[in-house]
């Protein structure tokens, strides 16, 4: 995938938005949450996560390969065998993964409600209910 000179400035400049692309993505968080428990083969990532097609599965390692989260782990064996296990680097990003997680568990429900109240109003064609603009917000425990 080419990143256009522009694209590839704005990340160098801002370490944040380069980071969170990555793990914002729609797969990452899972991957590395899966990889977590040990060294995975692909086939066994496949089936962990299992709403992932074939190809993104790919995609995401390769980009988290490229990143210095995993390591990448080809046995010459017929058929070949690759294993894919997180580096110090990835293992570092557990800690504040987790706690991320565990808010969105805490959250979920809370953030469905706010999206429905939100939908509800814009279908009536009046402005988000004040409980959509500053949602309800209920520590997890």
């Amino acid at each position: 995938m080419l990143v256009d000179r522009a694209t590839y400035e704005l990340q160098e400049l801002c370490p944040i938005r380069d980071v969170l692309d990555r793990i914002g993505d729609r797969w990452t968080v899972l991957v590395l949450s899966e990889l977590e428990g040990g060294t995975r083969r692909f086939s066994v990532l496949r089936r962990a996560i299992p709403d992932i097609s074939q190809r993104m599965l790919a995609q995401t390692l390769r980009h988290l390969e490229a990143d210095g989260l995993v390591l990448r782990t080809v046995y010459p064996t017929i058929p070949p065998r690759v294993d894919y296990e997180l580096t110090d680097l990835g293992r570092s990003l557990i800690v504040p993964l987790r706690g991320l997680i565990a808010w969105a568990n805490g959250h979920h429900e809370a953030v469905k409600a706010a999206r429905r109240r939100y939908a509800t109003a814009q279908e009536a064609g009046a402005a988000p209910p004040e409980s959509a603009r500053a949602a309800d917000v209920t520590p997890a425990q």
